[in-house]
């Protein structure tokens, strides 16, 4: 379901993740990245392989939002974070109350909607 040309690789991540089998990909130099992406951004090595991104991650910082722009502001407040999957780092929004986030919450990653938009994102749900 790509909602853009341009979207072909990152909508194929999102079905991935959406069905449980989210992956990163890996050069012969073992860097992680995030797809999608035609050559390492470390190293610039065009060799890449998908490999399961781990179930779990950790957040590693996050930010919450009290005043949105206009377009945005029926979901505020809301928590964007970046958490620690290991091989690479993933941000999306956390679909918990801000006031249960913090540094090292465990999180898994899901695809949710955004309601507003109807755009397909990435989602973290605490565990």
């Amino acid at each position: 379901m790509s909602s853009k040309a341009g979207d072909e690789g990152y909508d194929d991540f999102l079905d991935a993740a959406g069905e449980g089998e989210a992956y990163y990909l890996s050069c012969e130099n073992d860097h992680g990245s995030l797809p999608p992406r035609r050559t390492c951004p470390h190293c610039g090595s065009p060799e890449l392989s998908e490999e399961p991104l781990p179930e779990v991650g950790t957040i590693e910082t996050y930010t919450t939002t009290q005043v949105a722009a206009p377009s945005f502001s029926a979901k505020a407040p809301y928590t964007t974070a970046i958490a620690d999957f290991g091989p690479v780092r993933v941000t999306a929004v956390v679909r918990a109350d801000p006031e249960d986030v913090s540094v090292g919450t465990t999180v898994g990653l899901a695809v949710g909607r955004n309601t507003l938009t109807g755009n397909r994102m990435l989602t973290f749900h605490p565990r």
